[in-house]
């Protein structure tokens, strides 16, 4: 059996980051995807994580891909992708069908009308917009809560309570159009704060509840999950540049010399520890005071056990775990990629497009999110095909 070869591509507001990973076929054993090419690039003609400048980006995508392409040793003719950025939102619906079979059980075919007459109900309250991924968070049959699965059960009437992760079609028009105008093929496109989360966040984690924060350049994404299931997705349009601003302003340094201070790097310059302590722990009180409010709206505040897990290329500025701590009264930690993998991927800012790869790699996986999340594969594509030349 042949191996398989599966790219990731995460299109940042500040790099693009590609991971090429093979998984060795085996009738015998499944083995775990092997990074075999990493490549990055400085990100060009973006804005809060949407493309302006779609040459820029062209260019930034092509750089990065080259880059993991020569260690790798193959051709990148195929990706997933994830979708950032401040067009993810998200929406929840009900949908209701009568069973199909005379003898009341409950089939594949009957959950697959309930959740598409769940997105029928809100096709009007999203214009302009495209479904990422539809999650089924409960079941009903016959007013009765069902825990997991209800097929194979009997009953006269299956209702399903859905998550629906959308965007702005426009966003994702401008994403795909770019990355095949580098000779990509996209094979599918995923919400980057899920993407994150196949490779940052354990099994235990995501089954008692947990925040994962992604702070990235110019968003911080969050995904929310309980009983081992993504209940929830937000980006907020602020991110680690704004701290850099910041310390920029506070101290009247340059904006280099500024990041290199947020980065934990020396400075020429002399300047108040104590008044740049504050300068940082002000915006983060900020980012936390957002995510902090969207777990209070989603009646989860102070209500999970594996707490907030903070991710990203903003990850790394010194006190950001007490000040969440403090902020959103959890448990919190900073997330730490796998640091096997022979060192190719060095921080957590790789987790979107190894997450991807691990996506990828997941067909058969059907019982977690990532299984959740492959029901929809495919269908992204479908739809967008149709405009490509």
């Amino acid at each position: 059996m042949a191996d398989r070869i599966i790219t990731g591509i995460d299109v940042g507001t500040y790099q693009v980051k590609v991971v090429i990973v093979r998984v060795v076929k085996s009738k015998s054993e499944r083995s775990l995807p092997q990074i075999i090419g990493t490549g990055y690039a400085e990100s060009r003609g973006l804005r809060n994580g949407y493309i302006i400048n779609d040459t820029d980006v062209i260019r930034s995508v092509r750089s990065a891909v080259a880059q993991a392409e020569k260690a790798a040793g193959v051709e990148v003719k195929r990706a997933y992708v994830a979708m950032g950025g401040i067009g993810i939102d998200e929406i929840t619906s009900r949908g209701e069908v009568i069973t199909s079979r005379a003898d009341s059980e409950i089939t594949a075919t009957d959950l697959e009308k309930a959740m598409q007459d769940s997105e029928e109900r809100i096709a009007e309250l999203i214009p302009n917009r495209k479904v990422l991924h539809a999650i089924p968070l409960s079941y009903r049959v016959d007013g009765e809560l069902v825990l997991g699965k209800p097929q194979g059960m009997k009953g006269t009437k299956l209702e399903v309570e859905s998550l629906f992760i959308t965007t702005f079609e426009q966003h994702l028009n401008d994403l795909v159009t770019a990355i095949e105008s580098t000779g990509i093929a996209v094979e599918d496109i995923m919400a980057s704060s899920l993407a994150a989360s196949f490779v940052m966040l354990t099994k235990a984690q995501k089954r008692a509840g947990c925040v994962l924060a992604n702070i990235g350049a110019e968003t911080v994404s969050i995904a929310v999950f309980e009983n081992s299931t993504p209940i929830s997705i937000k980006v907020f349009p602020l991110g680690s540049n704004d701290i850099t601003n910041d310390i920029a302003l506070g101290l009247k340094i340059p904006l280099e010399e500024a990041e290199k201070i947020k980065r934990g790097g020396m400075s020429s310059a002399n300047y108040s520890k104590r008044k740049l302590d504050e300068i940082i722990a002000a915006r983060l009180t900020d980012i936390f005071e957002l995510i902090g409010a969207h777990l209070k709206k989603i009646q989860r505040d102070g209500l999970l056990p594996a707490g907030i897990i903070i991710t990203g290329g903003g990850s790394g500025v010194a006190t950001i775990q007490d000040l969440a701590r403090g902020a959103l009264k959890l448990p919190s930690r900073i997330a730490t990629l796998d640091p096997g993998q022979n060192g190719k991927i060095r921080d957590a800012s790789w987790a979107v497009s190894y997450g991807l790869c691990m996506w990828g790699a997941s067909d058969e996986e059907e019982g977690s999110p990532i299984g959740i999340a492959n029901h929809t594969k495919n269908t992204i594509m479908q739809w967008f095909s149709q405009f490509l030349p």
